[in-house]
């Protein structure tokens, strides 16, 4: 557990770098915005969360998977996290803000072309 970083991951060093190609500039883990999005765009009014896909309990088969020993912690752990990210979402919706959120799998070098294509969409068009 030590080792789970929270900040500068591979995932969202990848992120970074695709909005940084598209020309946007932004400010890292906004400290005065609940939940501390990973990237905060102020003149779009838009934040990026970069989720892990085992802790944030993503869709894919990698967020499905659930430890053999203690399950009833780690159930409760995941549904606690899932919880919060919806109170957080909901938190900065109400204050004007955009939010995106990237999952982990969708920076892998195979998604890479479909993430950036979204991304542009929604800095680019916003």
């Amino acid at each position: 557990m030590a080792r789970i970083r929270g900040r500068n991951t591979k995932p969202e060093l990848v992120v970074r770098r695709i909005v940084r190609q598209l020309g946007c500039r932004y400010r890292l883990h906004g400290r005065g915005l609940p939940g501390s999005p990973d990237l905060v765009l102020q003149d779009r009014l838009l934040v990026i969360f970069v989720h892990g896909c085992y802790w944030h309990r993503h869709s894919c088969s990698r967020g499905q998977s659930v430890p053999a020993v203690r399950n009833r912690f780690w159930n409760d752990k995941f549904r606690a996290n899932i919880a919060r990210d919806q109170r957080v979402r909901r938190k900065l919706r109400r204050m004007g803000w955009r939010v995106i959120t990237v999952w982990e799998c969708q920076t892998k070098p195979s998604k890479q072309p479909s993430l950036e294509r979204r991304l542009q969409r929604l800095l680019i068009f916003s």
